[in-house]
């Protein structure tokens, strides 16, 4: 079980690294329409005021190495939101088409839009933690982080996750597979035959604390669902995952279990779907993926699928044969009858429950609640834009942390208390895998 801080997390950042955060910050504070940076000459003069102060410190006696000098402390972003946005063009590299939907998002949100949209996403975590994962998987390299950001914010705000998915929820989706119009039982029945048969399941977590999503590829023949109906599952999964981590947890574990799978199973759309989410919407989530009893027919497929695979993605890979295998990575009592454990695969789904969603019809409460969170992001916001503006934050940098977790910390827990008006109850709520602040 990790209990310690993994790098360039919060609370375990190198001032390098802090700067790299402050940087991003600071991007986000112009999108939302919260700063406003120092134009070319006055950042100019503000850099020469700086130097005739070392100057004078110099003559003074003071010793000045500015060798020594943290990096990036007085750093102005290299672009304006419209800058960076006409600086970058779409490049046949960008394979998710993550440029376009920056550009698209910078044309098509006012900055409340952005700012409300930036907080929904960040539900419990701490917003820190949530610009580190883009910042880690662009490499600390900011325009390229904020370019992954933005767009995935708009990737969100397109799939309609927090106002239908996480929204309704599967009460919508049983509800549909009872309509009477057949387009719409269609879509209710795709959606909840996948959660009825268990092709994708929690197992329980890994050696490292991990939550283990368990994928039953046999189980899924093309054509069978709808595509839609597999992207709507796969968020909604991945999702409610998230609601299960929390520090120094901060990824989770896949189990691609490769039993009696043939090429019938083989679909690229899904597969290439999956891979899209981890890659560019939900960065640094993945902490491994096990892919179990691969047959040999799967060679030939996994040398396609691992070209269209960033290679950090690729690296968390493992395939796996045996009981013995897996006993590297999870608890024996996890391991499957079917795999030469001992644990039984008794999966059987529990249906929305009447009346299990019916807070959330209470709309004064959630405006409550919603208005006290609105409180606790002005507090942040209005931390962050002392923080980006103040040159001499290197020596501060353990108060405004420390002023930044303490926010952070009611973020949290109001997140809790306006959760269940928001997301509707899955099937780890009626199992009592998801219980919020009260695990902490």
């Amino acid at each position: 079980m990790a209990d310690q801080i993994p790098p360039g997390r919060p609370g375990n950042l190198t001032i390098e690294e802090e700067s790299k955060l402050r940087e991003f910050w600071r991007f986000a504070a112009q999108v939302g329409g919260l700063y406003k940076p120092p134009t070319k000459n006055e950042a100019n003069s503000q850099l020469e005021d700086k130097e005739k102060r070392r100057s004078r410190w110099s003559i003074f006696g003071r010793s000045i190495d500015s060798a020594s000098e943290p990096p990036h402390t007085n750093n102005i972003p290299a672009f304006s939101p419209t800058e960076l946005s006409d600086s970058v063009n779409d490049d046949e590299n960008d394979k998710h088409g993550q440029v376009a939907m920056f550009k698209k998002a910078l044309k098509s949100m006012t900055a409340q839009e952005f700012r409300e949209a930036f907080w929904s996403m960040t539900k419990h975590d701490h917003p820190d933690a949530l610009l580190l994962r883009f910042l880690r998987a662009r490499k600390w390299d900011v325009n390229a982080a904020v370019i992954m950001a933005i767009s995935a914010i708009q990737w969100r705000l397109e799939f309609k996750l927090e106002s239908d998915v996480m929204y309704g929820g599967e009460e919508a989706m049983f509800r549909l597979s009872k309509s009477k119009d057949p387009v719409e039982r269609k879509a209710g029945r795709d959606f909840m035959s996948q959660l009825e048969m268990g092709k994708a399941v929690l197992l329980g977590n890994d050696r490292q604390g991990r939550p283990i999503v368990l994928s039953r590829v046999r189980l899924h023949h093309p054509g069978d669902q709808s595509q839609s109906s597999i992207e709507r599952l796969t968020v909604q999964s991945v999702e409610t995952v998230r609601l299960m981590i929390s520090p120094p947890v901060d990824t989770a574990m896949s189990i691609f279990d490769m039993t009696g799978f043939g090429l019938s199973n083989m679909d690229n759309a899904p597969l290439r779907f999956i891979i899209k989410c981890f890659e560019a919407n939900y960065p640094e989530s993945l902490g491994c993926l096990l892919v179990h009893q691969a047959p040999w027919i799967f060679q030939g497929i996994w040398k396609i699928i691992k070209g269209w695979l960033d290679p950090d993605i690729a690296r968390k890979i493992h395939f796996t044969n045996t009981a013995s295998d897996l006993e590297e990575f999870i608890e024996p009592s996890l391991i499957l009858k079917e795999w030469g454990g001992e644990k039984p695969m008794d999966h059987q789904y529990i249906e929305p429950r009447p009346g299990e969603n019916s807070i959330m019809e209470d709309m004064d409460t959630r405006r409550q609640i919603e208005a006290q969170r609105l409180e606790w992001t002005n507090k942040y916001e209005e931390i962050i834009i002392e923080w980006i503006g103040d040159d001499d934050w290197v020596e501060k940098r353990d108060k405004f942390r420390e002023r930044r977790d303490q926010i952070a910390q009611q973020l949290h827990d109001n997140y809790w208390e306006l959760d269940p008006y928001i997301r509707a109850r899955c099937i780890y709520d009626r199992l009592g895998l998801i219980q919020g602040s009260r695990k902490d």
